[in-house]
């Protein structure tokens, strides 16, 4: 595939990611719809990295529309928790989605491990599928700190606790158009767009 045209599903039903998604495919002029308003299911996430979890949602949205489909797995992961939450970081947050508990355990173990490294990086993987064609995957990560109490109440998940390499204010702290260009998903999109140029 290079390049898109017309509908294109966005796989999430969260609509703080479909909103970012939307705004970084507005230059490819596609009309993009979220998974969630064309009532399609959310398929379970059995895959143990983004790169298989994204796939797996780009896939099933794909398949289940008929229609281009692009899927997100993103996630927090904390060097000094091994990696978590990772893959995990949603389900951090519990049935009910509240961030408030997933980013109080962020700060819980890190603080039982001393909290001296607060070095962390979200990280993205967009997954690109169309019918009749292999399913293509882009990466990209925005390294930072972690830090505590939460700081600002714009944008969602952790992004009250992370603060970007090079800023002196949190993700929840920014605007939407000041947050953007720095996120792991903006870098993904970056390597996405310019595969599709």
């Amino acid at each position: 595939m290079n390049r898109l045209s017309g509908r294109l599903v966005v796989a999430s039903h969260n609509a703080g990611k479909v909103r970012e998604i939307a705004a970084l495919l507005a230059p490819l002029g596609v009309d993009a719809i979220s998974a969630g308003e064309l009532g399609l299911p959310e398929p379970e996430e059995t895959e143990t990295t983004f790169v298989g979890n994204a796939a797996l949602k780009a896939r099933a949205a794909c398949e289940a529309s008929g229609l281009p489909a692009l899927a997100d797995d993103s996630g927090l992961e904390v060097f000094a928790l091994g990696g978590d939450p990772g893959v995990y970081s949603a389900r951090w947050a519990g049935g009910q989605r509240d961030f408030r508990l997933a980013m109080q355990r962020v700060w819980d173990e890190l603080y039982a491990r001393g909290g001296h490294d607060r070095s962390a990086r979200f990280v993205c993987v967009l997954a690109l599928a169309s019918p009749g064609e292999a399913t293509r995957c882009f990466e990209g990560e925005a390294r930072g700190t972690i830090v505590w109490p939460p700081r600002g109440d714009r944008g969602f998940g952790y992004d009250p606790i992370f603060q970007p390499l090079g800023h002196d204010r949190t993700f929840g702290e920014m605007s939407h158009d000041e947050k953007l260009p720095l996120t792991h998903r903006a870098h993904a999109f970056e390597k996405l767009l310019a595969a599709l140029a």
